[in-house]
């Protein structure tokens, strides 16, 4: 890859995160809410709710392109790991896209009147919205970790960057029990790591750029 595209690329992930963590604050239901719950915050703040999935598409977006900034961190250590957490978190990003499609859907839905309580319960248990959604969010944490692993044993970035993302997927389990300002905590805690890679990103790639000689 050309050096010249490494700050941009580390630009790029640092806004899809930071994406994230406004589409997380706009996010009107708290974690875990009821399907009831669920249809009277959607019927209550639509606009928030829309805002919401914007953020995410554009998280997405940013966030792929922001992929080969984290690549561009890792020599020979943990090389391996690295590209195949970047692999499995590229399914994660690209999700997102998917998952903001499907919040805007629902919306409308809701919007005219279409769906119920009893109908979202039933939706919900779908297999086939199950098993997107359990590979969008298996890609997304699975990379996270992965790449956190990797990073662990290259080293090319501080200790707190890894440390940070070990933290963001152990609070995974936990996530239907932090509320809203928890998730959105934790989202900022993926936020500060991947702003370290980026930095990381950039002084690698400076340290890379071809010194020129004075022209005299």
């Amino acid at each position: 890859m050309r050096f010249d595209w490494v700050p941009w690329s580390a630009s790029a992930l640092v806004i899809g995160v930071m994406s994230l963590v406004f589409g997380s604050l706009l996010n009107p239901a708290e974690a875990g809410a009821s399907t009831a719950e669920t249809l009277q915050v959607v019927n209550q703040d639509s606009g928030r709710y829309l805002g919401m999935a914007v953020m995410f598409f554009f998280a997405s977006v940013t966030l792929t392109f922001g992929l080969p900034a984290i690549l561009s961190v890792f020599d020979r250590k943990g090389r391996k790991i690295g590209l195949l957490g970047v692999g499995v978190f590229t399914i994660g990003t690209v999700g997102i896209c998917g998952y903001a499609m499907l919040q805007v859907f629902f919306r409308a839905l809701v919007e005219i009147g279409a769906l119920r309580g009893a109908e979202l319960g039933m939706v919900a248990k779908d297999t086939g919205l199950s098993m997107f959604l359990f590979t969008w969010i298996a890609g997304f944490y699975g990379g996270v970790l992965l790449i956190a692993i990797a990073l662990f044993v290259a080293r090319s970035v501080p200790r707190w960057v890894p440390a940070l993302m070990f933290g963001f997927v152990a609070v995974f389990p936990f996530a239907s029990q932090i509320g809203r300002v928890g998730t959105a905590a934790q989202v900022l805690a993926l936020a500060v790591a991947f702003t370290g890679i980026a930095m990381a990103a950039v002084s690698s790639d400076t340290q890379k750029l071809p010194v020129r000689e004075p022209a005299f």
